[in-house]
């Protein structure tokens, strides 16, 4: 391009710039003649040529007069414009009629009162004289219209649009041509101003005031400066004020930015001032504009909440400037305009008010729906009259009439409307039918007219199109019979007029369909059942077999269900047999080949039957016992034995009932069938009891093996006969046989002497052995006789070396006490010190020495006492238990009605139902959690289970000792949960579990809640769990319940701990935008740059992934996104692995045992994949909720009815995506390919969540962690209390009784016991001790319900631990009895072992000590409350003189010796072991409890913040309920001035084509159209009473509830029933409520 023009620095020429002025005033008019084009698109809603087209699109004034239209409807109606679709135009070209339509337009701008001076003249614009003065024209009108309200302001896009070099050029010459001068387009505003004003000065300096008020921002002082009259603004609103300061603002802007881009001076002499000033008109149309939006958002309010006055008063509104307002269509507006609404937020995806043009469009329809229905109501009045009149000529006039609406009436069958017609007239309870049942009877009735023509033109495909006919609505007609039916109706309809009916009805054909369908199917039924027959012998199942021969289309004589089996058998052989025959493997058996086969099975069994009988007959004669009997029945025909000789008769007897002996049958009870197996493999079942037969093996399985049959008698008599025979042959053979023994007798002898020789052989070595320990022994015992000589004279030895080391000893310390006494002071000070670190070493050794030394202890002894701010302190940690137990049950409480608050709420709008449910409820609310609540929560200690008599005193102790069993066995509430639904186990886990251990709330319950999961854990992985990944497919449930706890009681704060910092950073970053989805991306991309340009992208809007990555601007963007995700994960990563610490340890200790089993159970299984299985517990189900949703976890703090923004929760779903498939190592892939380069940081990051894994599965066990072990519950100075209701009581105790036996198995078991204690299950009154009205009452369910909420304190205690008992039988409690007998002792009497002080007498002093010790305790004991005491046998034992207790504590020793549990041996060290331990556990118990008040009062105060939250909950509600009320109390007073509703009726026929019926029992179909069913509105808003009647006579009544249908909607109950017979569709009797009464 060098070259081609001047340099860079060198100055232009004089034509140089000439012609570059020329091309800037051609762009110039391009971009006017844009922006009159897009102006006047807005308004027309219609497209228009390009600009460069505009010009000669204008000459034919079509366009300029449907914009007349738009803002003077009234001097330009459509129906005046010439040639409005330009048909002609296109055509020929320009004809001098379309002068008339510029005219329209110039009259409609005088109309309006466009000053003439923009006027252009008809030839400007016909002949192309002036264009530029039209395109004037046209922006000063939009300026005008725009101050008027009329019309939108139009834009200014100098500088915003591109035109080609040619497009300039073409234009440049095109003005040339004409010689014509651009008019000031940018004075438009100054010259309106001065036209329309009377003062000039005036107007001027009172609009000059208002931009610069508006340029100051303060709202006040711009609504001022509008006020001044001067500016002759009108229609100011003081509510808008800011909306007027901020649109004007906004507007001013513009048009400074606007006027910047004409490349103007500061201020050259000749530029106007309204180019950068907002001009009188200007500013009056952004008031129209701001007025008319927000009198739009007043309707949109309105409609909001359904108010019809207050959208009328709206619509009134003049700013909107609607027409045809009528009063009495006031509802049909409120209808179609909600419509609209509704429509237009489908569309949009958000709800926005509707624009003018549409509210315009919504009334203009509502006012034709109306005019319609008007038409519709006289013209169903003339058809009831004309029925009435019984002229069927006139009523087929009437019926054609188009104002009924209503289907196509054929003139032939007047007659059949008549009469039909006029039926349902008299039969209807108001006399007059409305448009509906007229619809649907004409509609029927012109089918049956259909049918009728049909049958006379002799047309079977005319009838076929009529029968299938949805209007005629004939059931079972199938394409096949098409033929058929056309000849049977035929026939009935020359039958019909021989009887001399002209048409035949409805009834008439559906009955001849069904007739014609049954005759049909007898003619199929033979067929296939003779299919049927041999499919079932295909698939090999006798039961088949016989229900196919069964069937009554088979018309098989003499089937008989006992020989099924046999029938399948041989038919199944024959059809194999012709299989082969024919050499055809789908070959079937005929219908006579299956008789024949019958008939054969029968034979058989007639056959069968006979030899059993007989061999039973044989069984029966060898019972008996007479050989003769026996004799003849083994010669039965029927048996057919074979060799039978009458000279064994006795031989027979004796053999058959000696096999007969030998057969016992096993168990008590004898069965009665036997069996027989025929020659052909069948067999053949008897019944000793009834004789009955059967080819099958009877269900019970159990078979009389006493019984001898036919093939064992058969042997027997072979075996008799052969005998017989061959006892016959020895007696001829006598001398033979007795040679042969003596040769037996010998060889046996000889070969018994060589077997014992060669037996002495073998056992010589044996024989030496035994001599040479012999020898052995004798040397051992003469050693060991001298050694016991020389033991024996030791201690002589002995007396002699210790006299002399006892001189040396007492001589050397003589000395050393001297040394001693000379360094007093300094002795002294080191014996400080000594002691000081003995005292310090003895502490050392009574914690970590196994077996401390018992003057170790008796130092520390006194650690074991309990002082005062010992039981302040449990007696605190026990009401702030309670406290929060009682706080948490109500805070679930108020949650979950705040839940279903919601629900009616949501229903309330939905389906509009009444208002007085949702604040009765909501009354409800606030009295149960502000008055009922704490009045059941204080309820009267002396009622019910708690009043003091025997029987309720035993029945308490007996659910405490159940409880206590419950609570500190897990193995029972685990077996418990596994019996029951999932449904049912996680309700019962959230309600009871959770209350029975007190929600966790000290280390105890914590403790033994954590045994349960675990012991519930192990049990399901054992039980559940075959593969090591179901954990993560099978949703465990005790993984969901253990999540659900911590993750929503104590591990909240963790949460917010952990995730707080980076998600409040995400929140906070403004300018975060992480977008992963490269469609997503494309879009807004596409989006950005139409709004930035103002024109419509080239490029596609839907496309694919990876046509989206094609675009640099999108891979750009993702590039973006995918660092910032990376960026802000990383900090999440980082906030996750730092804070092993601060997950609960529930949570960590589960992950442990978790880990374990897994490895247990699946050794193969890698580190890596249980890793995984962990990882998803600890992350994905208690962290990546809270990630994903923080707002519903109170990770950050939100306001009620607040809710994060769509682009912060994205973001948390894209780091929560990342997160997870770092923790799973999964890569990604497939559709999210493009992020593909993440992959490497998700292996990084899988590492660090393996180490953090590792690191959070390393935690101590909970007997470490809470110090507690199996004598804690002894030691321990409080009971256990569980607040818990009574309808949790008694639901835990039917559980118990239903499933005892599966979680109990042992009959011993103590849970056995426990529930034989107490008795039956008790009732809610037995147990509250309150009346309860009878059942018939209405209240006595609230009243039992609210009576099932009431709370109850159970102070746990062990049945296994008698009260009072002077001799322990449990090896615990007795440990624990002697243990605190031996504090005593210890502390009162010196000694180095335990034996050496209780067989040592105690000294005056020492009895003092014991004495004084005993008193303080007993004084301290009287001031300790009632929960705080100790158990009764240890305050007994503590009561007993020294001397007693060791006399006690000796018998407790031997007791404890015998058990094992102690050993004399050792000077009982296990004691010395135990109470060292004990005084260990009582310091750490002292500080853990000094953390778990101050736990307790943090949990108090995270409930108060809770509670606090739910009230604002409330206000929110209750808010939002005032503005209901306040709608309701404005429709009242409309609904009092409409008529009452009127009643329904419809048939039962009716109600079915409807598909409201489904059906009514015992009543067929046919009869429906005698059943009429009124629906009747009361009083009552939303109840409604349904008669029903038969044949005009009274049957029932039901009372429906609208709500109640509602709820049945929300639940999912499709079908329910009414006057128990009649089955209804919820679904669409709601439609019908809705359309009849309620106008939805």
């Amino acid at each position: 391009m060098e070259g081609a023009g001047p340099g860079r620095h060198e100055r232009l020429t004089a034509d140089e710039m000439d012609e570059q002025r020329r091309q800037n005033v051609a762009y110039q008019y391009l971009c006017r003649l844009e922006e009159a084009k897009r102006w006047m698109e807005a308004c027309l809603s219609e497209a228009l040529p390009p600009p460069t087209e505009l010009e000669e699109s204008l000459r034919n004034g079509v366009v300029l007069a449907k914009l007349g239209h738009c803002f003077a409807p009234a001097m330009v109606p459509l129906k005046k414009i010439y040639d409005r679709e330009q048909t002609r135009y296109k055509a020929a070209g320009l004809h001098f009629r379309h002068t008339d339509n510029i005219n329209y337009w110039r009259d409609a701008m005088s109309h309006v009162g466009l000053p003439s001076i923009f006027h252009p003249e008809t030839t400007d614009i016909y002949d192309k004289k002036n264009m530029p003065r039209v395109v004037y024209c046209i922006h000063a009108l939009s300026l005008y219209l725009f101050k008027l309200g009329l019309a939108p302001q139009i834009q200014d896009l100098y500088g915003k649009v591109d035109f080609t070099e040619d497009e300039i050029n073409n234009m440049k010459q095109e003005l040339e041509k004409y010689g014509l001068q651009l008019p000031a387009f940018s004075k438009i505003g100054g010259i309106l101003a001065n036209e329309l004003s009377v003062d000039e000065a005036a107007v001027h300096a009172a609009v000059l005031a208002i931009n610069e008020a508006v340029d100051r921002g303060v709202a006040a002082q711009t609504m001022v400066a509008l006020r001044n009259p001067s500016a002759m603004l009108l229609d100011l609103r003081e509510a808008l004020a800011d909306a007027y300061q901020e649109v004007l603002h906004r507007a001013k802007l513009e048009k400074s930015s606007n006027a910047r881009n004409r490349y103007l001076q500061v201020i050259p002499e000749g530029e106007d001032i309204y180019d950068r000033c907002l001009t009188q008109a200007e500013i009056q149309g952004n008031i129209n504009k701001v007025n008319v939006h927000g009198a739009l958002e007043e309707v949109d309010d309105a409609l909001e909440r359904q108010d019809a006055p207050a959208l009328y008063h709206v619509l009134q509104d003049p700013v909107l400037a609607l027409r045809c307002l009528r009063q009495d269509n006031l509802d049909r507006y409120l209808e179609q305009l909600s419509m609209d609404r509704e429509q237009k937020a489908l569309e949009l995806g958000y709800v926005d008010p509707l624009e003018r043009e549409e509210v315009e469009a919504g009334i203009l329809a509502a006012n034709k729906k109306g005019e319609e229905e008007r038409a519709t109501l006289r013209a169903v009045g003339q058809i009831n009259a004309a029925l009435r009149r019984g002229i069927p000529a006139e009523t087929l006039e009437a019926l054609t009439d188009p104002a009924a609406q209503l289907p196509d009436v054929y003139p032939l069958a007047a007659p059949l409307y008549q009469r039909q017609l006029a039926l349902l007239q008299r039969q209807h309870p108001r006399g007059e039918l409305v448009q509906e049942e007229l619809f649907v009877a004409v509609e029927m009735l012109s089918a049956v007219a259909l049918v009728n023509r049909a049958l006379d033109a002799g047309d079977p495909d005319g009838l076929w199109n009529s029968l299938v006919s949805s209007a005629l609505g004939l059931s079972g007609v199938e394409d096949a019979n098409a033929q058929r039916y056309f000849e049977d109706l035929l026939q009935l309809k020359g039958q019909s007029r021989e009887a001399g009916a002209e048409f035949l009805s409805w009834n008439d054909i559906q009955d001849s369909v069904n007739d014609t369908n049954s005759s049909v199917q007898d003619e199929n039924n033979r067929v296939l059942a003779v299919r049927l027959i041999n499919e079932a012998l295909v698939q090999a199942d006798p039961e088949k077999t016989l229900a196919a021969l069964l069937l009554p289309a088979a018309a098989l004589p003499d089937v008989a269900l006992p020989t099924a089996r046999h029938y399948h058998d041989v038919l199944a052989l024959a059809r194999r047999l012709k299989a082969q025959a024919t050499k055809d493997d789908g070959a079937v058996l005929w219908w006579e080949e299956i008789q024949e086969g019958v008939c054969r099975a029968n034979q058989d069994t007639v056959a069968a039957r006979r030899m059993a009988l007989g061999t039973a007959a044989i069984n029966q004669a060898i019972k008996e016992g007479k050989a003769a009997q026996t004799l003849r029945v083994l010669r039965n025909p029927d048996v057919a034995l074979r060799g039978v000789v009458s000279a064994c008769a006795a031989a027979y007897q004796e053999q058959l009932a000696a096999l007969m002996a030998t057969k016992k049958q096993a168990g008590s009870v004898k069965p009665c069938w036997i069996q027989h197996r025929l020659p052909d493999g069948a067999e053949y079942y008897l019944s000793l009891q009834t004789f009955e037969g059967s080819w099958q093996r009877p269900r019970d399985g159990g078979l009389n093996t006493t019984h001898l049959s036919r093939e064992e008698i058969q042997s027997v008599v072979t075996q008799v006969t052969t005998a017989h025979d061959r006892e016959r042959l020895w007696a001829s053979n006598v001398a033979f046989v007795v040679r042969l023994q003596a040769r037996l007798r010998g060889f046996l002898v000889r070969s018994e002497f060589a077997a014992r020789r060669h037996v002495l052989q073998e056992q010589w070595p044996a024989a030496i052995r035994i001599q040479a320990r012999w020898r052995g022994y004798k040397q051992r015992r003469a050693y060991l006789e001298r050694l016991r000589y020389l033991q024996a004279n030791a201690d002589a030895a002995i007396k002699i070396q210790a006299g002399v080391r006892m001189w040396q000893a007492r001589r050397k310390y003589q000395e050393r006490l001297r040394y001693f006494r000379q360094n007093i002071k300094a002795v002294i000070k080191i014996q400080a010190f000594v002691r000081a670190s003995k005292a310090r070493g003895d502490y050392r050794m009574l914690v970590h020495d196994r077996s401390p030394p018992l003057s170790i202890v008796r130092r520390f002894i006194h650690l074991l006492e309990q002082s005062q701010q010992d039981f302040w302190e449990e007696l605190e940690v026990l009401r702030l238990q309670e406290e929060v137990v009682k706080r948490i049950r109500a805070s679930q409480q108020l949650e979950g009605d705040l839940d279903l608050m919601d629900i009616k709420i949501g229903l309330l709008v939905k389906n509009r139902i009444t208002l007085q449910e949702v604040v009765s409820h909501c009354k409800k609310l606030t009295k149960k959690n502000k008055e009922q609540l704490s009045e059941m929560m204080s309820i009267d200690k002396q009622k019910g289970l708690k009043s003091l008599s025997k029987e309720k005193r035993q029945k308490l102790e007996a659910y405490q000792h159940l409880f206590y069993l419950l609570q500190t066995q897990p193995v029972y509430l685990a077996r418990l949960i596994f019996q029951m639904p999932q449904n049912k186990s996680t309700k019962f886990m959230e309600s009871v579990i959770f209350t029975l251990y007190n929600y966790a709330s000290n280390p105890r319950e914590a403790y033994l809640l954590l045994q349960l999961f675990k012991a519930a854990l192990q049990e399901e992985i054992r039980s559940k769990v075959d593969h090591v990944r179901d954990i993560l497919t099978g949703n465990a449930m005790v993984i969901r319940l253990v999540v659900s706890f911590y993750r929503n009681a104590r591990g909240q704060n963790a949460l917010r701990q952990i995730l707080g910092g980076p998600v409040q950073e995400v929140l906070q970053d403004k300018t975060l935008s992480i977008r992963t989805n490269p469609v997503d991306i494309y879009k807004a991309w596409i989006n950005q740059t139409e709004s930035q340009s103002g024109q419509k992208s080239k490029l596609p809007y839907e496309v694919s992934p990876e046509q989206a990555l094609s675009h640099p601007e999108v891979q750009r963007q993702l590039d973006i996104s995918v660092r910032n995700l990376l960026a802000i994960t990383d900090k999440f990563v980082s906030a996750i692995t730092s804070s092993v610490d601060k997950i609960p340890y529930g949570m960590r200790y589960v992950a442990k045992i978790l880990r374990t089993s897994l490895a247990e159970k699946f050794p193969k299984a890698s580190e890596e994949e249980i890793d995984k299985i962990v990882g998803n517990l600890l992350y994905y189900r208690f962290m990546n909720p809270a990630v994903v949703a923080p707002d519903g976890f109170d990770i950050v703090d939100i306001s009620a009815g607040v809710t994060l923004h769509p682009d912060h929760r994205r973001s948390l779903g894209s780091i929560a995506k990342v997160l997870q498939h770092a923790a799973a190592r999964k890569p990604f892939d497939g559709e999210n390919a493009h992020l593909c380069g993440v992959n490497q940081y998700l292996e990084d990051t899988h590492s660090k969540f393996r180490r953090f894994i590792s690191d959070a599965c390393c935690v101590p066990e909970p007997e470490e962690r809470f110090n507690v072990d199996e004598y804690s519950e002894m030691v321990a100075v409080a009971k256990p209390v569980i607040y818990i209701t009574v309808g949790e009581l008694i639901n835990t105790h039917k559980l118990l009784l239903e499933h005892q036996d599966s979680i109990a198995p042992h009959h011993g078991d103590p849970l056995h016991e426990l529930l034989e204690d107490l008795d039956e299950l008790p009732t809610v009154q037995s147990l509250v001790g309150e009346s309860v009205p009878s059942l018939a009452d209405s209240r006595a369910e609230q009243v039992l319900s609210q009576l099932g909420k009431m709370e109850i304190s159970l102070t746990l205690t062990s049945k296994l631990v008698p009260a009072a008992s002077s001799e322990e039988s449990d090896a615990r409690s007795l440990l624990l009895s002697t243990k605190q007998m031996l504090v005593d002792v210890i502390q009162s009497q010196p000694g180095d072992s335990l034996p050496e002080i209780l067989w040592t007498q105690a000294s005056e002093h020492e009895e003092a000590f014991h004495d004084h010790l005993v008193r303080r305790r007993a004084l301290r004991d009287a001031q300790t409350p009632a929960k705080l005491k100790r158990n009764r046998s240890l305050a007994a034992n503590s009561q007993l003189s020294m001397e007693e207790k060791k006399r006690k504590i000796i018998r407790n020793l031997r007791r404890l010796e015998s058990l094992g549990l102690v050993d004399p041996a050792h000077q009982y060290q296990e004691l010395t072991n135990e109470l060292a331990k004990d005084i260990c556990n009582q310091r750490r118990y002292r500080q853990h409890r000094k953390g778990e008040l101050l736990k307790l009062r943090q949990t108090l105060q995270g409930l108060n913040a809770k509670t606090l939250f739910y009230e604002e909950q409330i206000d929110y509600y209750n808010q939002y309920i005032k503005t209901c009320l306040d709608n309701l109390a404005a429709s009242n007073k409309v609904s009092r001035k409409n008529k009452k509703l009127q009643s329904l009726h419809y048939t039962a026929a009716r109600l079915y084509e409807k598909g409201v019926l489904l059906e009514i029992e015992d009543l067929p179909l046919s009869q429906f159209k005698n059943v009429i069913f009124d629906i009747i509105p009361c009083e009552e808003s939303g109840r409604f009473q349904v008669k029903a009647k038969f044949m005009g006579i009274d049957m029932e009544r039901f009372q429906l509830h609208y709500q109640d249908l509602l709820q049945l909607q929300y639940e999912g109950v499709a079908i329910m029933k009414m006057f128990d017979k009649a089955k209804v569709n919820v679904n669409l009797l709601i439609f019908l409520l809705n359309k009849k009464f309620f106008k939805k």
